[in-house]
C-alpha cells in the first residue's frame, strides 16, 4: 500500500502539486535575485572605488565636520542673541525733516532729525542755521513723548520716526 492510497489522494495530483510549488518557488528564485543584484549596484555605488578603511575614513572625516557646524551653530546662536540683545538700545527709527527756519539763507539748511528706538526712547536734534551761526539743540524723547514742547518741525521728525517701518 502507498502513501497516496493511504491518503486517498491520487498520484498525479501529488505530482501537479509538487510542480506547482517548485514553479512558484523558482519564481520566488529569480525575484531574489534581481533584487540581490539591485542590491549589489548600489553597493558599488555606494563604496565606489574605495575599500571598507576609506569608507571608515570618509565617515570619520564628515563627523568632524559635523561636530564642527554643531560648534560653529551654538556660536552663531551666541552671536545672534547677543545682537538681539543690543537692537533693544540702537537706534532703529529714524525721522528727519529739512526746513529753512529763517527764511532768509535758502536751501533748506536747518533740520530737525529724530532717533529712536525699540521702545520709541531716543531724541530729536534741532540744528538751526541763519547768517550770525548755527544754533542746535536736543530733547529727550521717552515712550514716544517729549518733556519739553517741540516745534513744528521736530514734531514732524518725531512722527516720522515713529511711524519708520
Amino acid at each position: 500500500m502507498s502513501i497516496c492510497d493511504y491518503l486517498g489522494v491520487e498520484l498525479e495530483y501529488v505530482v501537479w502539486a509538487l510542480a506547482g510549488a517548485v514553479a512558484l518557488l523558482l519564481l520566488i528564485l529569480i525575484i531574489n535575485l534581481c533584487m540581490i543584484g539591485s542590491l549589489k549596484k548600489k553597493y558599488k555605488k555606494f563604496m565606489g572605488d574605495t575599500d571598507a578603511k576609506a569608507l571608515e575614513e570618509k565617515i570619520e572625516e564628515r563627523l568632524e565636520q559635523l561636530n564642527d557646524l554643531v560648534e560653529s551653530h551654538y556660536t552663531n546662536k551666541e552671536k545672534i542673541e547677543k545682537l538681539e540683545s543690543h537692537m533693544n538700545v540702537t537706534f532703529q527709527k529714524i525721522g528727519l525733516v529739512k526746513y529753512d527756519a529763517f527764511n532768509e539763507m535758502g536751501g533748506k539748511l536747518s533740520f530737525s532729525l529724530a532717533l529712536l528706538n525699540e521702545k520709541d526712547d531716543g531724541f530729536v536734534i534741532n540744528a538751526m542755521h541763519s547768517r550770525e551761526g548755527c544754533y542746535t539743540y536736543i530733547k529727550e524723547i521717552i515712550a514716544g513723548k517729549s518733556v519739553i514742547v517741540l516745534a513744528s518741525e521736530e514734531k514732524e521728525a518725531l512722527e516720522m520716526a515713529l511711524n519708520y517701518k
